[in-house]
């Protein structure tokens, strides 16, 4: 795939777009498909794959992937999370995604969903979950360590700044650009300490798909990619959605005016309720 580019301190090229773990890799019994879209990206050049201890079969899908064809792993920067608060819990979770995925080491391993104030205290005091990153980095196990958040654009900035991670992975789609915060506040902490940017909700579970109004899942993807961002990932159900997720990381030009219009407006009138993951951050009870 053309367009590669460096995860900051990595010896691995990494394509401008990702194959996220949503999307088919997030569910249980249906190892056929998830076997399908798995090696349609591996053959259209995508090199950064996605996954959560918490998605379901994802790294049960992608470890069998990996057995049958141990000669493909190495040219992959793999990805996977933990969401458990403290030291124990999360290296209990690197333990069981090493196995799972049939890898003795991860490419970056993520403190998942962070959201809250307590979120941050519980992830940094003692015994908490960074301390298990940070051991698994020392050791090996990871090559790099990030942070993921799509509730609380202020929480994320101040995990950026408080945490010594590689990356860190947020939205970056129209609704951010309308209502600010990922795109404004995370971002600038995230550029201003130098790491990697992976964008996410790119599509917005595909509920920002609007064919009919001209946006596709390639135009809102080459939005995402007008951002400073490292690289943009997209869950995908089918080889034919992997294949446009792949075209449109391939594509070099740049958004028009025209194009950025037209993706913006239909948002407008709506963008806060369609920030849907921010949950209850976003929409209190009551509001």
């Amino acid at each position: 795939m053309a367009n590669e580019i460096v995860f900051p301190n990595a010896t691995k090229p990494l394509t401008r777009v990702g194959l996220g773990g949503e999307g088919v890799l997030r569910t249980t019994g249906k190892a056929q498909a998830a076997q399908q879209v798995i090696k349609t990206a591996i053959n259209q050049g995508i090199t950064y794959f996605d996954s959560a201890r918490v998605y379901m079969d994802s790294e049960v899908y992608y470890g069998a992937y990996w057995k049958n064809h141990p000669e493909k792993r190495e040219a992959i920067f793999h990805t996977s999370k933990s969401a458990d608060r403290t030291r124990a819990g999360a290296l209990a979770d690197l333990t069981q995604t090493l196995e799972r995925l049939n890898t003795p080491y991860l490419d970056l391993w993520q403190i998942h969903d962070v959201r809250t104030e307590k979120d941050l205290a519980l992830i940094s005091q003692k015994g908490g979950a960074l301390e298990a990153f940070l051991e698994a980095r020392d050791m090996g196990l990871v090559k790099h360590i990030g942070v993921t958040g799509h509730h609380d654009p202020e929480i994320l900035a101040k995990a950026i700044e408080q945490w010594p991670v590689d990356a860190v992975l947020m939205p970056v789609n129209p609704v951010e650009e309308i209502i600010g915060g990922f795109l404004t506040r995370t971002l600038s902490a995230a550029h201003k300490k130098g790491i990697a940017v992976i964008g996410m909700k790119v599509l917005g579970a595909k509920h920002y798909i609007a064919k009919d109004l001209g946006i596709t899942a390639g135009l809102l993807i080459r939005f995402a990619l007008s951002y400073d961002i490292t690289l943009a990932i997209v869950g995908c159900s089918t080889p034919d959605e992997v294949i446009e997720l792949a075209v449109a990381g391939r594509n070099d030009h740049r958004l028009t005016d025209v194009e950025r219009k037209k993706i913006l407006e239909p948002f407008l009138p709506m963008a806060q309720k369609l920030a849907f993951y921010r949950g209850s951050v976003f929409n209190p009870p009551g509001s």
